[in-house]
């Protein structure tokens, strides 16, 4: 069949179309490759090239409340591998493994494995800088030493629990460092290249630097001078006790802040792993559960004055040594009872049928329901890991006998963050504050504060009169109580004994107890609370007789490092039978020894140092008052032969 010209003109001038649209469509492609889409597609080119070298943000430092470093970093980096760029697998293992000292073996089945990046471990992680440096010498193809720092702690065990330990990754595992992990870690950083598929950096391409991103500093409550003062008496009381645990916290009451906590047995958190897990895993003053004894007692003396259920001076009290409750005996400490005494005595005393009368007339419901007020039976919710309930009786449970046990603290189980948080509110205006560790985050390069912590009030559990009248009796407990071995002079001291039995194999022990003591001060003002609890110490065991004094070590450093004032106005203490009374030091300096001798009575030992006849210093200085029976340690010299008293 003939086709017309008209026809094939047709057909040549739709193909031309069709082939111009189809090439318009290839350019417009192209345009839109090149110049829309083409640096997505480089970019994912290169990403799919690029290998990183990683480097490790710095860890933030953990200071305390001044600023003193409890927590840093030091350099300490490792040695990565690119097995594609490592040219004689060999002799690069053999050099690497004399300067880690490490099988020559391990290290060359890890460089030379088909792999992008290998890391020489365990010998090539966390190296000295020594060692990094000798490496970097030899100038290795394919050998990186990269950047890396591992986490220091400069006061050894100082606030160990506290502070918590780090993994190999630096990776907070407990304390303050699994706390507050993430903000402390940072982002990490790189060194990246763009390689083939062998792994071979490709020619003419430059390194790209990523800088990593420190993590923020925190600054804690903690002071360290406090924290080193609690650890050197807990310590002293380890040994001189041989006790199985120790437990020490000193609050501010006022917000809650921890100023210093620590247990004993300890460990070194730059070196936890040469100490048992049962030691740096438990944070016993937030994790322990116990009975507290008689500190417990504090709470049911301020539920029953809120109450007004007792009349602490003017109403009295027949105390015969026990008390009948529903069919069970309990007694009272002191064999034969107190007699007749005010319900103040009774909290001196720290009398157990008197605690269990005003038990029974708070009733179940409400001393229970000011026990749960003053936090007991839940987490305070301090800002550290591993933190405990503690156990209380259910409402259905409690009868008469478990009523009167709870009153004077058996029964019911605590932990020592919940005994001073509760005591604290009992004595600070019955305010319950929740404790914390973290006081504010700093910005690691300018050090600038980018975030305060504050106190967090959980809720008002008692009136200011009341919480007045609770620190006066405590008071007394000090000046003329149980607690008398915590009597500082000069100071208004408040503190109550505790001495708990301890559950073994589920019945009382007769032998085990944990004593316990908790003191503040100044009484009408607190600015400090102190809590010491010594588990199965040997020899005598009672709060007043082995916890108390270690509270007094710790709260005469404390008053006098926080410059607080002596008191004028503080209760005299009654002293008994074997007490040592409160004298003065008299000023030796510029006497002669045989002078001393002749006027000194036996309010002192002396303790002479140095050569001669003249006392020219003494310590302690004259004018300090301390216990009779008290060492004058003097020092001696030969004075010139006018010399004398009057021209020193």
């Amino acid at each position: 069949m003939r086709v017309s010209n008209t026809t094939v003109r047709r057909r040549l001038w739709l193909a031309l179309l069709a082939g111009t649209l189809i090439f318009l469509a290839l350019v417009l492609r192209l345009a839109y490759v090149q110049l829309w889409i083409g640096p997505e597609l480089t970019q994912k080119a290169e990403d799919s090239w690029r290998r990183n070298i990683p480097f490790e943000a710095k860890r933030g430092e953990i200071l305390d409340r001044n600023g003193v470093k409890l927590a840093y970093n030091i350099s300490s980096p490792s040695i990565m591998a690119i097995p594609a760029q490592v040219k004689d697998a060999r002799s690069t293992a053999a050099q690497i493994a004399r300067i880690l000292q490490t099988s020559e073996e391990t290290v060359y089945g890890q460089i030379s494995k088909k792999t992008l990046i290998s890391r020489i471990q365990p010998g090539g992680r966390k190296i000295t800088a020594d060692k990094a440096q000798e490496i970097r010498n030899l100038k290795l193809p394919g050998i990186v030493v990269a950047e890396d720092n591992k986490r220091y702690y400069p006061f050894g065990e100082l606030a160990a629990h506290t502070l918590g330990i780090t993994g190999i990754d630096n990776q907070g595992l407990t304390g303050i460092e699994a706390t507050y992990d993430k903000r402390l870690t940072g982002i990490q950083g790189s060194v990246s290249y763009l390689a083939d598929a062998a792994g071979r950096q490709m020619p003419n391409s430059s390194d790209q630097f990523t800088k990593p991103k420190d993590g923020l500093n925190l600054e804690l409550t903690i002071d360290r001078y406090l924290q080193s003062v609690m650890e050197r008496e807990l310590d002293q009381a380890m040994i001189h006790y041989q006790a199985k645990d120790v437990i020490g916290i000193m609050m501010d009451p006022n917000n809650g802040e921890i100023l210093a906590m620590a247990s004993r047995p300890s460990f070194d958190p730059t070196h936890f792993k040469d100490f048992p897990s049962e030691v740096y895993n438990r944070n016993l003053p937030i994790w322990m559960t116990y009975e507290p004894g008689s500190t417990f007692k504090i709470i049911t003396l301020a539920a029953a004055l809120q109450e007004k259920k007792i009349d602490l001076n003017n109403e009295m009290f027949h105390d015969p040594g026990s008390i009948e409750v529903a069919g069970a005996r309990l007694r009272c400490w002191k064999r034969g009872g107190h007699g007749s005494e005010t319900f103040l005595e009774v909290v001196q005393n720290s009398c157990n049928p008197g605690f269990v009368v005003m038990g029974q007339r708070l009733g179940k419901d409400t001393l229970f329901d000011y026990i749960h007020r003053f936090g007991f039976g839940k987490k305070t919710g301090i800002d550290i890991g591993g933190e405990e309930n503690g156990i209380l009786f259910k409402p259905s449970k409690v009868g008469p006998v478990e009523l009167a046990t709870t009153s004077f603290g058996q029964g019911v189980s605590v932990t020592p963050i919940q005994q001073i948080t509760a005591v604290s509110a009992a004595i600070n205006g019955g305010k319950l504050f929740k404790p914390h560790i973290a006081k504010a985050w700093y910005q690691p390069e300018t050090n600038q504060m980018l975030e305060a912590v504050k106190p967090e009030l959980v809720g008002n559990v008692i009136s200011e009169q009341t919480s007045k009248q609770v620190r006066d009796a405590l008071e007394s407990v000090v000046a003329k109580g149980t607690g008398r071995n915590a009597f500082l002079d000069g100071y208004r001291v408040g503190g109550k004994t505790g001495t708990a039995q301890k559950v073994v194999n589920g019945y009382y022990s007769a032998d085990e107890h944990i004593v316990s003591f908790v003191a503040f001060a100044p009484a009408d003002n607190p600015k400090v609370v102190i809590y010491i609890a010594v588990d199965n110490p040997q020899g005598l065991q009672f709060g007043g007789l082995i916890a108390a004094p270690i509270v007094k070590n710790i709260m005469g450093d404390a008053l006098h490092y926080m410059k607080v004032e002596p008191s004028k106005d503080q209760l005299t203490k009654d002293y008994r039978y074997g007490e040592a009374s409160i004298v003065e030091v008299p000023d030796l300096v510029g006497r002669t020894v045989s002078d001393i001798y002749e006027d000194l009575d036996a309010d002192f030992l002396l303790a002479k140092s140095g050569q001669g006849d003249t006392v020219i210093s003494q310590a302690p200085k004259p004018g300090t008052r301390v216990d009779q029976g008290s060492t004058i340690r003097i020092f001696l010299a030969n004075a010139p032969p006018d010399s004398g008293k009057d021209s020193k």
